[in-house]
């Protein structure tokens, strides 16, 4: 098993980040059939061959991704993938 782990500041809101996190959430259930739910601040998700969480802090948000064996040659795509998502979602959402 592999992790991504990525570690984000942010300038948002809690409530602006828990709908950043949402809006992916809601976007990969739909492309990739992925379940979630919330546990606090923490949004949990899983699907066969991958599971993790989006823990959400008011200045920082922190993403754990345990990969299943078949998705490890996928680490670095789905890595990269992870950074696109934040900077679209975190930045969005937040008007300079």
């Amino acid at each position: 098993m592999s992790h991504i782990v990525v570690h984000r500041d942010h300038s948002l809101t809690l409530d602006q980040a828990r709908q950043a996190a949402e809006t992916l959430a809601a976007q990969l259930a739909e492309r990739y059939d992925i379940a979630y739910h919330w546990q606090g601040d923490a949004l949990h998700f899983e699907r066969s061959g991958v599971s993790g969480h989006i823990a959400l802090e008011p200045d920082k948000v922190r993403i754990n991704v345990r990969l299943g064996f078949l998705l490890v040659p996928l680490k670095q795509r789905l890595e990269q993938e992870v950074h696109r998502y934040l900077d679209e979602m975190f930045q969005e959402s937040n008007p300079a």
